[in-house]
């Protein structure tokens, strides 16, 4: 099992990474300033972990919004294609058990677990499309309503002809195109 802790010199990195990419990309978090940001994190070791999963499996998640409600600031995957480290995954754990040959190495569901993101809902997916266009070669699994899921369906979302297409596919399937993104929220 991994350890959820950051050494110091990998929090200083991390931070400076962010910090980077928030200033970048101001048009995601407009009226969001970054000492908000950074006091949260440097306050959440745990949620400090997680960003590095997201980054290291080439998420590059960005600040997308703020939760009045409950003071939380939303990060994203906002990699201009489904994130490399996360792709050819089928949709869940019963869709790999399932798979009798040429299983994949893992399934979305399972991996964002393990990462500590939530898969993007298909509401959250075309919000974040609104920010910028995303997933125009690939395409990201979103989570999946019960009734679709009950029927061995999982549906997934890509952006292509200046629109964004929500799709299905068998649950076990997977593609080397095929992700997922998801958000944390800190």
């Amino acid at each position: 099992m991994k350890n959820k802790e950051l050494a110091p010199s990998q929090q200083k990195t991390l931070i400076a990474t962010l910090q980077q990419r928030f200033e970048k990309n101001t048009h995601r978090h407009i009226g969001i300033e970054w000492s908000g940001v950074q006091a949260k994190l440097e306050t959440n070791p745990a949620k400090m972990w997680t960003l590095n999963e997201m980054e290291q499996t080439g998420g590059e998640p960005d600040v997308i919004g703020y939760d009045q409600q409950t003071h939380e600031y939303i990060f994203c995957d906002c990699a201009t294609e489904s994130p490399k480290g996360r792709r050819s995954l089928c949709y869940d754990r019963e869709a790999l058990d399932a798979r009798k040959e040429f299983k994949p190495v893992n399934s979305a569901i399972d991996m964002a677990a393990e990462i500590g993101i939530e898969i993007l809902t298909e509401t959250e997916y075309r919000a974040l499309q609104q920010l910028e266009k995303f997933d125009m070669k690939t395409s990201s699994w979103i989570q999946t309503p019960s009734e679709i899921r009950k029927l061995d369906g999982a549906i997934f979302a890509d952006f292509r002809y200046n629109t964004v297409f929500v799709y299905h596919n068998s649950a076990p399937s997977y593609y080397a195109a095929r992700g997922f993104r998801g958000s944390l929220r800190v």
